[in-house]
């Protein structure tokens, strides 16, 4: 990965490019992001639905989520993408600056992630930090924060619903528990992390696992993932290198040590 030269204060943009291999993993998007696609394709998964940008396609991605994603560069050409990070404090500046507020019935979002529809703007504002990149130059503080307000402004008028997504400053609250495991077991984070998207601390996250699942979150994790791994296995075809992360395991060694513990056999064995 090469991050462009910029300051380290406050890295609000991001230039990510890869030249070889695809690149894989996951990641927890702590704040929201419009990134555009210079080149290359970038899937994304978020537990729901797949999502995949190609060269010039703009996106929007909803903090708070968890998400997978593949970085794939073109036969001849790099992985390239430019994002610019809205963290909270630069929405809460520009919300009090700009009187901006969200509505006060406010329609459930099952959207996180968004293909935005290319405009002139979005266009002018992504094309104004390619002479950074290219010439690697310093994106000074000063104007990372001119283009973060320049990307909340655009962002408003090209599509903007957008609005009580920005400025909802809120914490997850409590949600079902169950169901948002069972959907987002194969991430591998840690269960601080599940526990604050549940809208729990951890002592409460590990008490009411123990209650719905009558097992413990670790324990409970690696059999789902066994379980998930064996599947795609015998039942799709994938080989072990396939689905070790997919299903949330960080290694092939480890992943292949718990199979073999839980199912008697390496998953190469199996048929």
């Amino acid at each position: 990965m090469n991050d462009s030269k910029i300051n380290q204060k406050t890295p609000a943009i991001a230039y990510s490019c890869y030249y070889t291999q695809n690149r894989e993993g996951e990641q927890f998007a702590a704040e929201h992001v419009l990134s555009f696609q210079i080149s290359g394709i970038l899937t994304l998964n978020n537990g729901i639905r797949e999502y995949i940008f190609k060269p010039g396609d703009f996106r929007f991605i909803k903090r708070n989520q968890l998400i997978k994603f593949n970085k794939q560069p073109d036969p001849n050409a790099a992985f390239q993408s430019i994002s610019i990070y809205l963290n909270q404090e630069a929405l809460r500046d520009f919300s009090i600056k700009h009187n901006q507020k969200t509505s006060l019935i406010k329609s459930p979002e099952t959207e996180t992630v968004f293909q935005l529809e290319e405009t002139p703007l979005l266009k002018s504002l992504m094309g104004s930090l390619i002479p950074y990149i290219n010439e690697d130059q310093l994106i000074t503080e000063e104007l990372q924060t001119l283009k973060v307000n320049e990307a909340i402004t655009i962002l408003l008028q090209c599509k903007p619903e957008l609005k009580d997504i920005l400025f909802d400053f809120n914490e997850p609250g409590k949600i079902d528990l169950e169901a948002f495991m069972k959907k987002n077991f194969h991430f591998n984070v840690q269960l601080d992390r599940f526990a604050y998207l549940t809208g729990r601390s951890l002592a409460t996250f590990k008490r009411d696992f123990q209650r719905i699942f009558e097992v413990s979150p670790s324990r409970w994790l690696l059999q789902k993932r066994l379980q998930k791994a064996y599947y795609l296995i015998k039942e799709k075809g994938k080989t072990p290198t396939e689905v070790y992360l997919e299903v949330g395991f960080e290694d092939l060694s480890h992943f292949s040590f718990a199979f073999k513990k839980q199912y008697g056999l390496s998953p190469s064995k199996v048929f």
